[in-house]
């Protein structure tokens, strides 16, 4: 399927029928798989011929969403694992051992920054956070054993854009691996492999699904890569379920089209919020005011459908305008159909420390929204609600 385009590809890559001849793809709900023998068994079991053992490593529904993909994101190879944060956490334990050092840009997702900079150093894995966006300080950071550059374009919630050809050419310099976080923007819209990245991480949770149904996540890349992240998943289990699976598998299908409609409501919605009185600033890709905004209209396809703005009178002003919404939810997950509102300060950054979410720019008035597939007239009166009082 190397020829085929995109969409057809989000539609038809990892289709494997069964002796049913099913035109959806068919979805697996089973623990174990039954052999024909004994030998059968054996070999199965210990890699010498191909097929499913045991749903914790192996099931025909994961790996049709696991090749699909990996054809989506340009990769050799993808292992789909139970979550995001477990996709990362796979990676980590998969390819570093104590001892080991990982650069780390600082704009990241809290609980990404809690497991890289908490967790892992009590296994003797040291991270060093530096600004996103500054080169020098990437080169700066580097160590003897920095084996792992993980960065995450654009950021959350900040949507800082790193330029991943240029932190890949430290990297590769370095002799470690450049991980990127492509949640935000999916394959649809940035291949970061394309770029001059190793391997790609994705909470399935968001965009891939769409619709706010399931958890799930992915690490796709270099197979010399994914296949210490599969060994890792075979024995320690972080897995996704077929019935997960089969719900991203419909999800990928309407990738590309939901991505650009949300991406142009999100343009249409940062503009309008730009001239809102009440707002210290607006945060988005697509704008003309960001600082990366050349950069991201080369990397990206569009500024994508997150957005953040600065509410002028702190976390009272702010909540106000949580407070005030209708329509829109109030959560922290992002990626659905439908638009969310949170504030980061106290939901998606609420453990991390003050400090670094002053060094990280995430202040109090900070809120960040989700654009989903509301008409857009709406989206604004819901928040002129509160901006107005």
């Amino acid at each position: 399927m190397d020829d085929l385009s995109f969409d057809t590809l989000a539609v038809r890559a990892g289709i494997d029928r069964s002796q049913f001849n099913e035109h959806s793809e068919a979805m697996y709900l089973t623990s174990s798989f039954v052999f024909e023998s004994a030998a059968q068994a054996a070999a199965r079991f210990s890699g010498e011929e191909e097929g499913n053992v045991y749903a914790r490593f192996s099931n025909p529904t994961v790996t049709a969403m696991q090749t699909r993909l990996a054809a989506l994101e340009g990769a050799e190879a993808c292992v789909a694992t139970s979550s995001g944060m477990s996709a990362i956490l796979s990676l980590v334990m998969a390819t570093l051992q104590a001892g080991d050092h990982i650069v780390a840009s600082r704009g990241l997702f809290g609980a990404t920054q809690q497991l890289l900079g908490g967790i892992m150093s009590k296994f003797g894995i040291e991270t060093s956070f530096v600004p996103a966006t500054d080169l020098n300080a990437y080169r700066e950071a580097v160590r003897p054993r920095t084996k792992l550059f993980f960065i995450e374009t654009p950021s959350n919630p900040l949507t800082e854009v790193v330029d991943i050809a240029a932190v890949a050419a430290i990297a590769h310099e370095a002799g470690a691996l450049l991980a990127v976080d492509n949640c935000f923007c999916t394959p649809a819209l940035q291949r970061p492999l394309a770029l001059g990245a190793d391997v790609v991480v994705h909470s399935a949770t968001k965009y891939l699904d769409g619709q706010g149904r399931v958890l799930g996540g992915a690490v796709a890349g270099a197979r010399v890569v994914t296949d210490e992240v599969y060994k890792f998943l075979r024995t320690a289990g972080p897995s996704l379920s077929p019935f997960n699976a089969w719900v991203i598998l419909k999800g990928l299908e309407t990738l590309r089209i939901r991505m650009e409609a949300q991406s142009a409501s999100a343009l249409a919605l940062a503009t309008w919020l730009e001239q809102q009185p009440g707002i210290a600033r607006v945060y988005y890709p697509g704008l003309a005011s960001h600082p990366q905004h050349e950069l991201a209209m080369r990397q990206q396809k569009t500024g994508g459908a997150i957005l953040a703005f600065d509410v002028e009178g702190g976390r009272d002003a702010a909540w106000k305008v949580v407070d005030s919404t209708r329509m829109i939810s109030i959560t922290a997950n992002l990626g659905d159909t439908k638009t969310t509102i949170t504030h980061p300060a106290t939901t998606t950054h609420g453990r991390v420390s003050p400090e670094a979410r002053a060094a990280a720019g995430i202040g109090d008035g900070l809120l960040r929204v989700a654009v989903g597939l509301e008409a857009l007239e709406d989206l604004k009166a819901d928040l002129a609600r509160g901006l107005t009082r």
